[in-house]
């Protein structure tokens, strides 16, 4: 997608020119865009939901390997 960018007189970006064909396609994508109304949906969908149920089984099974996250940074700051 080709965008436009309006600027004033002070070099501030105030607006964003699209084609009209990229606009009617943005807004057959999301519906409500136009209205400012955009649905985003509120249940993750399936194969989101099995992702996030085998990372909590493969951290369950394997806890005892994990780091604390601001220890791990001190190692990593340690090699640079």
């Amino acid at each position: 997608m080709k965008l436009q960018f309006i600027s004033d007189n002070n070099s501030n970006t105030t607006g964003v020119f699209i084609l009209i064909e990229h606009w009617q396609a943005l807004k057959a994508k999301y519906a409500g865009l136009e209205n400012d109304d955009v649905k985003y949906p509120s249940e993750l969908e399936t194969w989101q939901k099995q992702l996030i149920e085998d990372r909590l089984i493969d951290y369950y099974k394997h806890s005892n390997d994990t780091k604390d996250f601001d220890d791990t940074l001190d190692e990593i700051e340690k090699g640079l």
